[in-house]
């Protein structure tokens, strides 16, 4: 089998992965149910080969699509359970280590995993949570010898999991690929277009707008959420964790400063439930409603999506269901679909394509050079990252943004543009200012350590997806934001007000 290596580029990878699916799609030793099954544009083939013989069970590695139902990778073990004749089982790792998470985002993921063992359940499907032990000793990554050992304990006949476009989780992803000895395939199960059918980086929301709508009709389609023919059983002594508990007990070196929000709830139930009030209640005014951050006008799915408590296929679905009922939402669908699949779905090809997604070197060409020429220009006022995170600026617009970060775990996108064009007036230069702004995002954000907002901080400070705009200090030729012009948009002392109102 050729060998896929950390060191390669995506476009080496998506070619070897090419070879190996049309490999085996001729390998005779293989069932022919699931060559056919692994023909689905959003199988990934990461190794190939027959099932083991003595396999007792499929297994499903569910890492970032959290939910037992309208889940194409859960979908897909079910379908190649029942092809095989054998039950299948969802296996979940609570890991300590995963990069810059805190007890504010295990809180709302451990939230969550109730109901996806509800839904299991209701499937067929098995489900067990295995967490990291109690204790100061931090294991090598999340991608070695636990996930192995969980596989060898149920005698996987084959492993599903997710595709995850972020550089540890592909990193996991790859070593675990080396080391499996039965078939292990990955499923793009959080996006409506499959990541692979753009096939490159795209340039802006302009190109990949229309490739992304011309593929909508044969990807929007209803789940179908298969139930599992054989009843997996739990072996007697199999190790597992109960998911009604604190998965982070005992973690002493866990991150446990930033505090869980009482406002949010995690899971798919809650999902659901604010999916329903939008498009019931909000989805009329979104036009108008959402870039008014003194109002609750946009969807809030951001932290359920990053978390896979809920697919952008289920929203999208629920959208279009409201436009038929209503026709006249027609307009605010196109608004809002804009962002929840060009815009979201450019931002995953962002991230998977472009290695240094976190750094300046993702910036274009034309803005590396204004950036060269404009990097060390005279800043009025520099801060401290103490004086940022604590919202200690003369700008009582970006406090009140920072302070509605911090306190609830959410900012307005729209804020979330002039939050991050201030760090760069106000750090010595851009390569200081996207550490300043990634940091604060992933520690405070529920939605944070996500695609979108490394997107979202490379279009703010690097111009990512962006035009050339008039030269001027500091920006260059960047989009630029002015508190004046920016408060003048929507009722700023209202939404100051509200953010210092919030409960610390």
């Amino acid at each position: 089998m050729e060998k896929i290596t950390e060191s390669m580029t995506v476009l080496e990878k998506d070619a070897a992965y090419a070879r190996r699916a049309a490999a085996y799609a001729e390998d005779a030793s293989v069932p022919k149910a699931l060559r056919e099954l692994a023909e689905d544009a959003r199988v990934t083939v990461r190794r190939g080969g027959a099932p083991a013989k003595e396999g007792t069970c499929v297994v499903y590695w569910m890492q970032r699509a959290q939910r037992g139902r309208d889940n194409h990778a859960l979908d897909k073990a079910v379908a190649c359970g029942n092809a095989l004749g054998l039950p299948v089982v969802v296996y979940f790792a609570g890991i300590k280590n995963f990069p810059h998470a805190n007890l504010r985002h295990y809180a709302f993921l451990n939230q969550g995993l109730p109901e996806v063992e509800e839904e299991c359940e209701e499937r067929g499907v098995g489900f067990v949570m295995r967490r990291a032990a109690p204790g100061d000793a931090v294991p090598a990554g999340p991608g070695d010898e636990d996930h192995l050992r969980f596989f060898a304990d149920v005698n996987a006949a084959m492993v599903i999991g997710d595709e995850n476009p972020m550089r540890e989780p592909e990193r996991w992803r790859v070593r675990v690929a080396e080391e499996l000895r039965v078939p292990f395939w990955t499923v793009d199960a959080d996006v409506i277009v499959p990541s692979r059918l753009l096939e490159k980086a795209q340039f802006s929301a302009a190109v990949a707008r229309p490739r992304l709508y011309r593929a909508l009709p044969e990807f929007l389609v209803p789940y179908t959420n298969p139930k599992a023919q054989h009843v997996w059983k739990q072996p007697r002594g199999l190790r597992a964790e109960d998911v009604r508990e604190d998965m982070t007990r005992g973690w002493t070196e866990f991150d446990r400063n930033v505090k869980p929000v009482e406002a949010w709830t995690g899971g798919h139930r809650a999902a659901v439930k604010r999916l329903h009030k939008f498009c019931d209640e909000m989805l009329a005014a979104y036009d108008k409603d959402r870039s008014r951050p003194e109002v609750d006008g946009s969807s809030k799915m951001s932290p359920y999506l990053h978390f896979g408590h809920i697919g952008p296929q289920t929203i999208a679905l629920a959208v279009e269901a409201a436009v038929r009922r209503n026709p006249s939402l027609q307009a605010a669908r196109d608004s809002y679909m804009n962002e929840l699949v060009v815009w979201r779905e450019l931002s995953v090809n962002f991230v998977r394509y472009q290695a240094e997604y976190d750094s300046p070197g993702c910036a274009d060409n034309w803005a590396k050079e204004t950036i060269a020429e404009h990097d060390r220009d005279e800043r009025e006022v520099l801060y401290t990252l103490p004086q940022l995170e604590d919202a200690k600026t003369y700008d009582e617009l970006w406090n009140a943004a920072q302070i509605q970060m911090v306190r609830y775990g959410w900012m307005h996108n729209y804020l979330r543009m002039y939050w991050a064009k201030k760090i760069v007036e106000w750090t010595p230069n851009v390569r200081i200012a996207m550490k300043v702004a990634i940091y604060l995002n992933d520690k405070y954000e529920l939605d944070g350590r996500d695609p979108g907002g490394y997107a979202g901080i490379a279009w703010s400070m690097l111009g990512k997806f962006d035009r050339v705009w008039f030269d001027r200090p500091i920006f260059g030729k960047r989009r630029y934001m002015s508190g004046a012009s920016t408060g003048k948009k929507f009722m700023s002392a209202l939404y100051i007000q509200q953010a210092n109102s919030l409960p610390e």
